[in-house]
């Protein structure tokens, strides 16, 4: 029996990604994609470490000059902002731990960027007069 291309199961699934396709590469070929809704630019993917005395956050912000990254801490969510050539980086993090924003110390080698600080006591005691 010989087969039918009719038959075949993929056959939609690949029309579909077919027009899919031509749907994003458009008319002349050229790819246009706009991110909406994002305050701070493109997410970062960032992993953050916590030990009994710190708190380390690592984030990769491939592409962009040291100068370019502007970052902010509260004590409870630190802020990264990022720009390069061709996009724009940014995320708000909120930190597992109360930490002293102050004790801050950042590096960034090779596109990773590395931000560490002290935590801070979650509460302090109140004596009584």
């Amino acid at each position: 029996m010989r087969r039918d291309d009719r038959d075949d199961p993929f056959d939609e699934f690949f029309r579909e990604l077919e027009r899919m396709m031509n749907d994003v590469m458009g008319a002349g070929g050229d790819v246009h994609i706009e991110q909406s809704g994002a305050d701070y630019g493109a997410d970062l993917h960032l992993d953050v470490h916590e030990t009994d005395d710190a708190v380390r956050v690592v984030a990769d912000v491939p592409g962009v000059d040291k100068d370019a990254i502007d970052l902010k801490c509260d004590g409870e969510v630190l802020t990264i902002k990022a720009a390069a050539d061709q996009r724009d980086y940014g995320q708000r993090v909120r930190l597992p731990a109360h930490v002293d924003e102050h004790s801050a110390n950042a590096t960034y080698n090779n596109g990773i960027l590395e931000v560490s600080f002290t935590r801070s006591e979650d509460a302090s005691d109140i004596s009584l007069d």
